[in-house]
């Protein structure tokens, strides 16, 4: 059993993120993916979290080349949007984290916000922040290309305005795919067991991130685990994992999900 001082790895920790994170050693987490509770869009259970003291504490627990994937929205309060996530996003960079990447989960089909005086509402920001550069990135590669197979025959305009032929014009095959955008279209489909907690993310979204920002045998981690969902997956792909989730109600939830799905 591997032991970070008298913690379980693979364990979910029915404890405060912040309890849980005062017995994590400096620079032992690989990855983070988590969906914290924001504004008032999702009842948790009654809890909630003081935001800044869970980002400085990632921080320290993060191994330099790691990487955070907070995944999180904003509430409209009184006709304004909190702009929550933004301040959170720009916390990160205070306390010391890069802001590698801003993301997008597009939800595409998701229930109408009722409002008649703004656009519906269909996606969540995934902020991906790195201590240092990220020392693993494994970009999937899932976008069709309209001419794969065909030979490459690019150009670019150059600083001084010239536009010349790229260094594999008619060198290369296009390839049948290339690189995923930044903008995500994952459609939320859940079991019953995963609605029973108020706010689960698809496993597809964790289990890219997981794929996209970390190896083999390294340590996922999830400060809010609710239902499971980056456990799961963690262990699906041959990481470990561990988990704080405050609600005993949502711990059993997620102890149940792994124990159903072991792989």
């Amino acid at each position: 059993m591997v032991v970070i001082k008298h913690m379980e790895i693979n364990n979910i920790y029915n404890e405060d993120c912040l309890d849980v994170m005062e017995d994590i050693p400096d620079k032992s987490i690989d990855l983070t993916v988590t969906s914290p509770p924001y504004d008032n869009l999702r009842e948790y259970n009654g809890f909630s979290f003081d935001f800044q003291s869970v980002i400085q504490e990632l921080y320290r627990v993060t191994k330099l080349g790691g990487v955070v994937v907070w995944v999180v929205g904003d509430a409209t309060i009184k006709g304004s949007e909190t702009g929550t996530s933004f301040k959170q996003a720009l916390y990160f960079k205070e306390v010391g984290f890069n802001l590698h990447d801003t993301m997008i989960w597009n939800k595409r089909k998701c229930a109408s916000i009722g409002s008649l005086t703004r656009y519906e509402s269909t996606f969540d920001y995934m902020f991906v922040f790195s201590k240092g550069k990220p020392k693993t990135v494994n970009i999937i590669k899932d976008k069709p290309n309209k001419h794969a197979g065909e030979t490459q025959h690019g150009s670019a305009r150059g600083r001084d305005g010239i536009v010349r032929k790229t260094s594999n014009y008619g060198k290369k095959e296009i390839a049948q795919f290339g690189r995923r955008p930044n903008v995500w279209d994952i459609v939320p489909y859940f079991s019953k067991k995963e609605r029973m907690h108020p706010a689960p993310f698809p496993e597809q979204l964790a289990h890219d991130h997981i794929l996209s920002w970390s190896s083999e045998g390294d340590i996922v981690f999830d400060p809010f685990m609710g239902g499971g969902t980056t456990a799961k997956m963690a262990i699906a792909n041959n990481r470990k994992y561990i988990g704080a989730e405050i609600s005993q109600e949502y711990v059993d939830i997620a102890n149940q999900r792994i124990k159903n799905n072991p792989t």
